[in-house]
């Protein structure tokens, strides 16, 4: 039975790898690409995000929707892509997990998107720290995320 897992397991590493390596062909215009070892570190972070986080996913989870969503970021070199994504991906799993559903994943992403390249101009940090902590404090008060005046001066 332990065999049947780990080559499950193995199977769903490799699914995964394929569908982010295939975001290259797309990112690539941007002039952003993922190499094997980088494509390899972010399989690894998704899968240690999501059990500290206690969810759970099939394929490439999250990681293809921060792809399309970041690649046209002026903020975003090749340099810092795969530092970025792994920061994003880690954050995105945290705060799902700790928002207990208040937004769906795409709400989620559009908000870390508008805020990384507004307010914290490509600055993970602040986008974490900062937005994202405050974002979770008023969902978990039932404050609504899509109001932008009740937002003021916060995000």
């Amino acid at each position: 039975m332990l065999d049947i897992i780990q080559k499950q397991n193995v199977l769903a590493v490799e699914e995964a790898k394929n569908e982010i390596r295939s975001c290259n062909s797309f990112t690539e215009r941007f002039g952003l690409s993922l190499s094997e070892q980088e494509i390899g570190e972010l399989v690894r972070g998704r899968s240690e995000a999501l059990k500290n986080t206690g969810l759970i996913e099939f394929g490439g989870g999250i990681l293809l929707k921060l792809i399309y969503a970041f690649c046209d970021s002026p903020y975003i070199e090749q340099e810092n892509y795969e530092a970025i994504l792994s920061q994003l991906q880690e954050a995105f799993y945290y705060y799902k997990s700790e928002a207990q559903d208040a937004f769906s994943d795409d709400e989620l992403i559009e908000f870390m998107v508008y805020v990384f390249n507004g307010r914290a101009q490509g600055s993970t940090e602040y986008l974490i720290e900062t937005s994202l902590d405050a974002l979770y404090r008023y969902a978990r008060s039932g404050f609504d995320a899509r109001n932008a005046d009740e937002a003021g001066d916060l995000f």
